[in-house]
């Protein structure tokens, strides 16, 4: 091996740069640096840390393009302008929320590969859900950062798939409840209902929406009874957090409320099709999960009663996968 493959191994293994990136994000370095920018000791002093690592932090994310040096201090280049406001990149990347959060479980890979289980629960004495139902911030930030995720999406999902099929649909685990809301919005024949721990937000975002006569909540656990009879259950983002018994005791739970004649849907990243392999990882060290390629799919669906009928790849980043109750 080449010296130069030796520096660009080296390069990709530091931990240096997306650390000094997620420290400048929780400090919210970026949005105070905007404009005309600010001095290092001024700086420091409105963000409460000490002025010479904190320079230390500044200088290396200069020489990256994210801040520039000026008479007076530093300020933040367009680029760094990336690394402002309420996006996708700075919840992940704040280390105050939950995905910032997860994402320093990586630490833990060795375990996580070693026994198959997740790094989180090693590294934080309890598991992910745990932890985001005994801090409400982090919850709260968990909503954002899934909002976040599915924006772009949720157009896509809800055209790319004959939702009007089916009469009454239960979204389980469904969140803030945008993705159904927008299923609704375009599929005025559907009635739902949306079972999740927390379902403050939905009832919120059924409200804005108009939509309160045609969609309803539940409060409660998909490991516990969902509401019966519906002629679809939908699983959005939900297994693919979650080793095979724990995923196989939700399908259960669908197989057990749904009609005889009803569907179990599921939509996430399917590995080989939408699923990048660096998530692979993120969901073993976090969740104990993957993404499942379709054969792993439907063996684990076969093993609860269900049959695959169909796989469609409805957005950019998700398939879904449709299977009748056998």
């Amino acid at each position: 091996m080449g010296s130069d493959d030796a520096n660009t191994i080296l390069h990709l293994a530091s931990l240096a740069t997306p650390m000094a990136l997620r420290v400048a994000v929780t400090l919210g370095l970026p949005d105070r640096l905007r404009g005309d920018g600010a001095g290092v000791a001024e700086l420091a002093d409105d963000v409460g840390v000490a002025p010479v690592p904190l320079g230390l932090l500044l200088g290396h994310l200069t020489t990256l393009g994210f801040f520039e040096h000026t008479a007076t201090g530093y300020r933040t280049t367009d680029y760094g302008e990336n690394l402002c406001g309420d996006s996708l990149t700075t919840v992940l990347l704040n280390l105050d929320t939950a995905g910032g959060r997860a994402e320093l479980a990586f630490v833990e890979l060795l375990h996580s590969v070693t026994t198959g289980r997740a790094g989180y629960d090693r590294r934080y004495g309890r598991d992910f859900w745990a932890d985001l139902a005994g801090h409400p911030p982090l919850r709260e930030s968990f909503d954002r950062q899934m909002a976040h995720r599915l924006r772009a999406e949720v157009p896509q999902l809800a055209a790319g798939y004959d939702w009007g099929r089916f009469a009454t649909v239960v979204d389980v685990g469904g969140g803030p409840g945008t993705l159904l809301a927008a299923i609704l919005a375009a599929h005025p024949g559907i009635r739902a209902r949306l079972v999740d721990l927390d379902v403050s937000a939905a009832a919120r975002t059924f409200a804005e929406h108009g939509l309160e006569d045609r969609a309803s909540v539940v409060a409660g656990s998909f490991f516990d009874p969902l509401p019966a009879g519906a002629d679809a259950y939908l699983l959005c983002d939900i297994l693919h957090d979650w080793d095979d018994e724990h995923a196989g005791r939700v399908l259960d739970r669908c197989v057990e409320a749904a009609r005889p004649d009803g569907r179990v849907l599921v939509v996430e990243p399917v590995g080989g099709r939408r699923a990048g392999t660096d998530m692979d990882l993120a969901m073993l060290v976090i969740f104990g999960g993957r993404e499942r390629r379709v054969a792993e799919f439907r063996e684990l669906a076969a093993a609860h009663g269900l049959a695959l009928d169909a796989v469609t790849d409805v957005s950019d980043g998700r398939s879904l996968l449709e299977f009748r109750i056998v």
